[in-house]
């Protein structure tokens, strides 16, 4: 190819990603559902995107060091305090003995239904034992589960990766040498390449805690770090042992992301543009190797594959995986129906299949083309069915506010009280330990006190808050929390109003949601409060009367609706109001529900 067609193909490739991307966000479905079309069609109607002929042998190795990456940022999300008990079961067999019934089902029927030989059955069953975070998680993330189910799912999806890529190297290099055994690799060599991708992991960790806790490094240099230390040990690892790199990324994100005081800012950037325009990549270049030809007479065996592995092989891994386990049915039926494949298949499918049909392995020259429709129908199928699913099963969260709040005022801990009343479940952090005490005496769920350093500092999901309200003494530690805390929950933050325009170093220069309007700041809350003011709750049918600021309403579904200063929120019929109420007026109504819509006037 000409540096012309090189520089037209890789474009094209960029812009084709990026646009697919930016499509399915606005149709609010996975990505997946459009790059893999896309893909398919692009390379269809021209061979510039082919990336077999862009970068030649170079792609093979350059798509297990993005795998590595991908997996790397999935160990990062990943927070061993929500493995434990009958959840780390559940994903210890899931990862285990879910993986050889999976491959059994997935081997022998397609040997069945698509004519393979034996060699290419057990490559092709290896292959889809694999799901993978990088779909998993935005289908989660867009049903919102069960917290136990979140935890269960993602770990499921982000361990099976680099397990069932070693594997499938295993299986691969048995097939390739003829060996009877082919099916099961020895145990000795799986322990081999775990060690090696362990003794990987090692290695980085030190080098990140190293580079990221003991030297000062900025956001963009930590995130150079962060990527330049992956791909050096996982090529170090794949030199060593083939599709080791993808074990040592995996436990290097882990381990950085429950290690202590290591600071890992970068992770939102890292994420949210790096990860994201590699899978782009990734997929949009292998599904364009995929030709129409390669999926003549494949379409209906391969379907009735899918049939067997979504409505058999799934839910017999999940009463497998589940028994003696206290998930309760529905959580259990969920898990049945949860098992998208994603990146590490087709990334082994591609690497794999040209070798195997160079050495004349009957039926291997189906393997691409089989993952491809395998991955573009269960990601269509689990994501147009897994919120309905979820829903009869009953395993969605409630859309009701959990709000954490963060202050030590004494009116903080009244306004969690007054909340929780409302039957909102409140969580309330506080930095010194005669204030956490007031908030354990108060009957409140405390948060843990690395909670927002946890938060702030790798740029992780707060789990199970939706919404923060920043109501602390220091106007500058909640504008910076605020702007370090977006992104952080499923809703909102907000803080409380610093006393003037020119009050603080950054509070007056920081955005953000304001609470409770311009008059009442930070310290006007405080005065009133010491003067006698007090939180009073008014339930549904209720009128604001004369005298009193609205703070919050809480709707009859449950969610919390904050007054700003950027717009005050209008009334909805079964509303209940929070307000401050004067010295001297408190009253607490307790009124039957009425039909009348409060107005916030």
């Amino acid at each position: 190819m000409s540096t012309d067609q090189i520089l037209f193909g890789l474009g094209l490739t960029l812009v084709l990603a990026v646009g697919s991307q930016v499509l399915a966000s606005r149709l609010r479905i996975p990505a997946i559902i459009v790059l893999l079309p896309v893909g398919f069609v692009a390379g269809a109607l021209t061979d510039d995107i082919n990336p077999n002929r862009l970068l030649g042998p170079a792609f093979s190795p350059l798509v297990s060091l993005s795998v590595a990456v991908i997996l790397y940022d999935a160990g990062l999300g990943l927070n061993l305090r929500g493995l434990k008990g009958h959840t780390r079961r559940t994903v210890v067999k899931l990862i285990s003995v879910g993986i050889v019934i999976t491959w059994v089902f997935a081997g022998l029927v397609a040997a069945w239904l698509l004519g393979m030989s034996a060699g290419a059955a057990v490559m092709i069953g290896v292959i889809l034992v694999v799901s993978g975070p990088t779909v998993v998680g935005p289908l989660l993330n867009f049903v919102r589960p069960a917290e136990r189910l979140q935890h269960i799912l993602s770990w499921e999806g982000s361990l099976i990766d680099p397990v069932g890529a070693v594997t499938g190297a295993l299986v691969f290099h048995a097939v390739m040498a003829g060996t009877r055994a082919g099916a099961v690799p020895r145990a000795g060599q799986f322990l081999a390449s775990f060690g090696v991708g362990l003794a990987g992991a090692a290695v980085g960790t030190a080098v990140l805690w190293l580079l990221l806790s003991r030297i000062g490094l900025g956001e963009v240099l930590g995130t150079a770090v962060q990527l330049a230390t992956v791909i050096g040990v996982a090529a170090g690892c794949d030199i060593a042992r083939d599709d080791t790199g993808l074990i040592a990324a995996i436990i290097m994100g882990l381990a950085v992301a429950n290690m202590p005081n290591l600071d890992i800012a970068s992770r939102r950037l890292f994420f949210e543009t790096l990860v994201q325009l590699i899978l782009g990549l990734l997929f949009v270049s292998i599904s364009s190797t995929v030709t129409p030809e390669s999926l003549r007479h494949l379409v209906l065996p391969t379907l009735g594959l899918v049939a067997i592995l979504v409505l058999i092989a799934r839910p017999v891994v999940a009463l497998v995986c589940t028994v003696r386990t206290d998930l309760t049915r529905g959580e259990r039926g969920f898990v049945g129906w949860m098992a998208p494949r994603g990146i590490v298949a087709a990334a082994t499918a591609s690497t794999y299949s040209a070798a195997l049909v160079t050495a004349g392995i009957d039926g291997a020259e189906k393997i691409l083309p089989v993952t491809f429709l395998v991955i573009v129908s269960t990601v269509t199928l689990y994501g147009l069915t897994a919120t309905p699913v979820a829903r009869l099963l009953r395993v969605i969260r409630p859309a009701r506010t959990r709000p954490l709040l963060v202050g030590e005022h004494p009116w903080v801990v009244d306004l969690g009280k007054a909340l929780r009343s409302l039957g909102l479940e409140v969580l309330l952090w506080a930095g010194l330990e005669e204030q956490r005490h007031r908030i354990r005496a108060a009957g409140l769920e405390l948060a843990p006190g690395d909670l927002l350093a946890s938060a702030s500092g790798r740029g992780a999901q707060i789990e199970g808050v939706t919404d923060v309200l920043l109501l602390t003494d220091e106007d500058d530690f909640n504008a910076l929390l605020s702007t370090m805390l977006q992104g952080s929950v499923d809703g909102g933050v907000y803080r409380l109003g610093p006393p003037g325009g020119s009050h603080g170093v950054v509070a007056p220069y920081t955005g953000g949601e304001l609470l409770f309007g311009a008059d009442l700041t930070r310290p006007e809350m405080a005065r009133r409060y010491e003067a006698g003011a007090r939180i009073e709750m008014r339930r549904p049918g209720s009128t604001l009367p004369g005298g009193r600021d609205l703070l919050f309403l809480v709707r009859a579904d449950g969610r919390l609706v904050p007054m700003t200063g950027s717009a005050p929120p209008t009334g909805q019929a079964g509303d209940s109001l929070v307000l401050l109420c004067p010295p001297g007026e408190q009253e607490a109504r307790v009124s039957a529900p009425a039909t009348r819509v409060p107005s916030p006037e």
